[in-house]
């Protein structure tokens, strides 16, 4: 497996780029109405891109289908899976031979209201007895949601059961205080 995380939003000419990307994605990247939405669409895809490349050979643009669920495929390589997150601080690209759930999140202030609707209780008390409560939340919920991705469910209607059976998923969970975001990746267990 192969992460790529870029935290440079504003490091690249969004025009040239949004003309060396596929039409799909052109297209998908100027339904945002703002040049920082933009930048996160096609940023993804661009590390998507240089992940393929890296990993797999694949040179050419990708296209993508989607699932029952909206998770995109790759067409024509049913064998290279990938997941893309981004926030308003990173861009987070997954890579692997294997499906893979990825989810970033930027560290900020947290509502006790969104804790108590998305978290089991010993989840609560793991975030309140914290030392950073807002840190263990964004921790947290990427995983709920890099699991959720991996799956290609989304985000479902209950979130604090998604994490109750996820002994057969290993999640590698990067905290980035200083950059302010967190980000978890999430692949099924070797058997």
């Amino acid at each position: 497996m192969k992460i790529i995380i870029e935290n440079d939003i504003w490091g690249f000419d969004l025009t040239a780029a949004l003309e060396e990307i596929s039409p799909q994605r052109r297209e998908q990247a100027l339904r945002y109405r703002h040049e920082l939405g933009q930048r996160l669409c096609v940023l993804a895809y661009l590390l998507l891109k240089r992940g393929l490349n890296e990993v797999f050979g694949i040179s050419e643009n990708p296209l993508f289908e989607y699932g029952e669920h909206g998770k995109p495929q790759l067409t024509g390589h049913p064998g290279v899976f990938f997941n893309m997150s981004h926030c308003k601080d990173a861009v987070v690209c997954a890579v692997s031979n294997r499906p893979v759930g990825v989810d970033v999140e930027s560290i900020g202030r947290y509502k006790e209201s969104l804790v108590g609707y998305t978290m089991n209780d010993k989840e609560c008390s793991r975030i309140m007895g914290s030392g950073h409560p807002e840190v263990e939340f964004i921790r947290l919920w990427t995983m709920k949601e890099a699991l959720l991705k991996l799956t290609g469910e989304g985000i479902s209607s209950d979130m604090k059961t998604a994490l109750t059976d996820a002994g057969n998923y290993h999640f590698e969970t990067v905290i980035e205080q200083e950059k302010r975001y967190i980000y978890t990746v999430c692949e099924e267990n070797e058997e």
